[in-house]
């Protein structure tokens, strides 16, 4: 089954393009130096690191390009760092660069002029909460595809960190200026749906459920509703009726998880059955692909695929003995699927137990013609859930376990996407419950959005004043550094969104959101914003805190947190 997919011709190219307004500034410094090294250096380099450093006094950015061009030019690199801060030079008229220095052993280190960082954020307040999201000339076309949970009962909090995984990413990647599409793949054809629906019939006669059946309130409410006309045929089929009242069941448990992400805020464009691979043919193209690639061979009556040839290590089998394909078999036409509908990468979340699945799925595309590197597997790490200081433990069979819609009812979806957010996806995690639902500045999503609710208030508190934010911040920010430390830190969101992106990680989104909260708070304890006596200075600091507000939001809405008004 599959809905909502879309086509359309495949992009020539992944490579993110930044658009005008609020460029990167990043990008526009690397330019600069780009520039200043063929002019002072005569020397064309593409490859330029620009950092942050950590301390103010050495820059809003240092590159350490001058280290690295000493040995093709043989030339101290501190010599070659003077000749690229003169010709970097901030002439009267430079509206990016207020200056540029040689420090230490060959490092440059540059500041932006203050008339740039007002120009930007003004253009933030103007942006609303489109800042830091951006438009590309050719976006890549991203399928992605996460939590496939079998449908054999809810989603668990065991299910539950590939469902916030997957939808920040998608969320991170659409707002770098990609296309990435959400799919759902479930199977619906294994033993365990068989199973299944074993254990509902077993209810429905009042009969113990078998031991490899599942156990669970969910499953005698399944029990409890089999339509007549499903019951009707399992009755004059008995050899059948585990396979007819499981594809009812999982069907039902399916629209259940749907409801349950609906509810999360995550959607699918797409749900793919492994049954209908088989059915539609996708899994005989794949193998005869592999086979016109002289890639398939038969042994002790099975048919295996030389994986080893692409440096797995054992070959793996596509066709048992018996003739029924293997999970791999699916696997495998479900490349020659997804490929059809022109993706540029495929992007599989899977769980860390999968890990030896990597390997054979990307040869398999390398061996039916697909670009390698086309096809990625992020593998997420197992979150241990906390309540109390004791670990929770789950078992779908058994029906000991805590679905999804118990969790978001106990601790919130906002509260449960920055936990998720907050780590990457690689690293294992303590999901610590009673913290996740405290409503204190413990608790750090909270702590961001108080920000963005106080803000809101002094807005609120000004206005009964008849005090109004400036439109412009032009000229306003140069003489006191608090307020431009502020408005820098508010220029840095692009940049941090596009190395999302690209490390297909989103904890530094939840890393800037906490650092501009806390300097918010340390901005308004040592400034005074609401000032009736000084109504001038007060518009420049309403108009920086407002396009704070923006800039908070704008990071909480790209983790599909909201950012409230009042708290």
């Amino acid at each position: 089954m599959r809905s909502r997919g879309r086509s359309g011709a495949a992009s020539d190219s992944g490579r993110i393009h930044y658009p005008q307004p609020v460029p990167i500034d990043r990008d526009l410094v690397s330019a600069r130096i780009r520039s200043a090294a063929l002019a002072g250096l005569d020397v064309q380099v593409d490859d330029i690191e620009v950092v942050r450093p950590e301390r103010p006094e050495h820059g809003d950015f240092s590159t350490n390009l001058a280290l690295k061009l000493a040995g093709s030019l043989r030339r101290p690199p501190r010599q070659i760092a003077e000749t690229l801060a003169a010709h970097l030079g901030a002439g009267p008229r430079d509206e990016l660069l207020a200056r540029a220095e040689a420090a230490g052993a060959g490092f440059v280190n540059v500041w932006l002029t203050p008339a740039y960082v007002e120009k930007a954020a003004d253009e933030i307040r103007r942006l609303g909460t489109d800042y830091g999201r951006t438009k590309v000339a050719r976006p890549a076309r991203v399928n992605v595809e996460f939590v496939s949970a079998n449908p054999t009962g809810p989603l668990t909090i065991g299910n539950a960190r590939g469902a916030f995984v997957g939808d920040l990413l998608c969320r991170v990647l659409a707002a770098a200026g990609q296309q990435p599409t959400r799919e759902y793949y479930f199977n619906d054809s294994g033993a365990q749906v068989e199973h299944l629906g074993s254990s509902v019939r077993a209810l429905r006669l009042g009969e113990p459920v078998p031991d490899d059946g599942y156990h669970g309130a969910y499953v005698q409410d399944l029990a409890n509703k089999v339509p007549g006309d499903v019951w009707q045929q399992s009755v004059e089929q008995p050899e059948q009726a585990g396979w007819i009242i499981g594809r009812w069941a999982s069907e039902e448990v399916r629209r259940g998880i749907e409801a349950s992400l609906d509810r999360l805020g995550v959607h699918f464009d797409v749900w793919t059955t492994e049954g209908s691979l088989h059915s539609a043919g996708w899994v005989g193209r794949g193998i005869d692909r592999l086979r016109e690639a002289g890639d398939l061979y038969e042994q002790d009556g099975a048919l295996w695929f030389r994986s080893t040839k692409y440096g797995d290590d054992k070959d793996r089998v596509v066709r048992r003995s018996n003739g029924e394909p293997t999970y791999f078999a699916a696997d495998i036409g479900y490349l020659v699927e997804k490929f059809s509908r022109d993706f540029d990468e495929l992007l599989y979340l899977w769980g860390a137990d999968h890990h030896g699945t990597v390997a054979r799925l990307k040869n398999a595309a390398q061996a039916m013609g697909y670009q390698r590197d086309a096809v990625n597997v992020l593998l997420i790490a197992w979150v241990r859930f906390v309540r109390g200081g004791e670990e929770i433990s789950m078992s779908k069979r058994s029906g000991e376990f805590i679905t999804l819609d118990e969790l978001l009812a106990e601790v919130g979806a906002d509260a449960a996407r920055w936990f998720f957010a907050s780590r990457a996806p690689s690293t294992g995690i303590d999901f610590d419950i009673e913290l996740a639902r405290r409503q204190s500045n413990d608790n750090p999503v909270y702590y961001v959005q108080y920000a963005h609710a106080r803000i809101s208030s002094i807005l609120r508190k000004a206005a009964a004043e008849n005090l109004s934010a400036a439109d412009s911040l032009a000229g306003r920010l140069a003489d006191d550094d608090i307020s431009l430390g502020m408005a820098k830190q508010l220029l840095r969101l692009p940049e941090i969104v596009l190395d999302a992106a690209q490390a297909r990680e989103t904890q530094a989104i939840t890393t800037f959101a906490t650092d501009l909260a806390t300097r918010f708070h340390a901005f308004y304890r040592d400034r005074r914003v609401v000032d009736a006596a000084d109504p001038h200075t007060s518009a420049a600091r309403l108009a920086l805190v407002d396009a704070t507000r923006v800039t908070l939001a704008s990071a909480l809405g790209l983790l599909g947190i909201s950012a409230p008004e009042s708290m």
